[in-house]
């Protein structure tokens, strides 16, 4: 028995189906598990490249489908391995799509098409900029092992208590939480000056000045007052936003040990900051005292 991966079953009809079969054999038609299924009707099966020739000899056409035709063929399918195959080649479209999809699924994965705010978006732009400057950006692959440092400059802006920055997917998630205790407040009364002296440099963003560079003040003195007035001479209360330099000077005498200890106390007295700035130091004896004469600039601001 020769064997055939590929062989069609056809259904032969008419009457006296044998001779039928006799003119296919005379064409050299190699015919395989013959089975007579009724009295007119008998099934066979074909290799798949013999099939045509089967239907050139009897054609199924419109003709051979009427009730005067001799005999009529039908292909009922293939049979073995071969039909598997035909089940296949339909499908081989929804199987090539299925493999396309699992490809550009697989190859987007590292991509990040979206980024999330969780939480609060108040610093979304500077998110944006943090995750840029770590290589973190949309339709770009994604960077691994950076999270920690978009983190780390997020939690430095006023009033992050809680960030977080996790890929899932193609979406990044950034979640910040800011503390619900102000980190900073604003002074909403006048400027008043804590230093007596001259006013050598005075900027005002917000306020009315009472004052200009040049004047002489005295501790206590008002320098900015907190409204502006309007063309048609009313008044609105603002929040002022000024920085004051004065020029100081301070003589006093000092009980102390020694020279440096004189100054200290002085320093300590006059209650400078970092942002003052000494100009003149003199330091003598007086009995049983120490004379200290100190000029300085003393810089004051309120929501600046």
């Amino acid at each position: 028995m020769t064997f055939c991966w590929w062989r069609e079953k056809i259904l032969l009809e008419g009457n006296m189906p044998e001779r039928a079969l006799l003119r296919l054999r005379r064409a050299e038609i190699p015919l395989f598990g013959i089975k007579k299924v009724a009295k007119n009707r008998i099934l066979f099966r074909v290799k798949k490249k013999d099939c045509e020739k089967v239907f050139a000899i009897y054609p199924n056409m419109c003709y051979n489908n009427s009730a005067n035709a001799a005999y009529k063929v039908k292909a009922l399918g293939a049979e073995g391995v071969g039909k598997y195959l035909e089940k296949a080649k339909d499908r081989v479209g929804l199987l090539l799509g299925g493999l396309l999809c699992f490809v550009l699924v697989n190859m987007a994965q590292p991509l990040v098409l979206s980024v999330e705010f969780i939480g609060t978006s108040v610093y979304k732009r500077e998110a944006l900029q943090a995750l840029e400057e770590m290589g973190i950006r949309q339709f770009a692959p994604y960077t691994k092992g950076k999270e920690d440092l978009v983190c780390a400059k997020l939690l430095a802006l006023d009033g992050v208590e809680y960030c977080s920055v996790k890929k899932t997917g193609n979406r990044v998630a950034v979640e910040m939480r800011l503390s619900p205790f102000p980190s900073a407040t604003t002074d909403k009364g006048n400027m008043q000056a804590k230093h007596s002296g001259e006013i050598v440099a005075m900027t005002v963003l917000r306020g009315s000045p009472l004052k200009k560079i040049g004047d002489t003040v005295r501790a206590g003195d008002t320098l900015v007052e907190n409204c502006f007035f309007t063309e048609q001479g009313g008044q609105v209360r603002v929040e002022i936003i000024a920085r004051v330099c004065i020029a100081c000077a301070w003589e006093g005498d000092i009980e102390a040990e020694d020279e440096e200890s004189a100054f200290a106390k002085a320093y300590l007295a006059l209650g400078l900051t970092a942002e003052d700035t000494l100009q003149k130091i003199e330091v003598a004896e007086n009995g049983a005292l120490y004379r200290v004469k100190l000029a300085y600039q003393a810089v004051e601001r309120i929501n600046f």
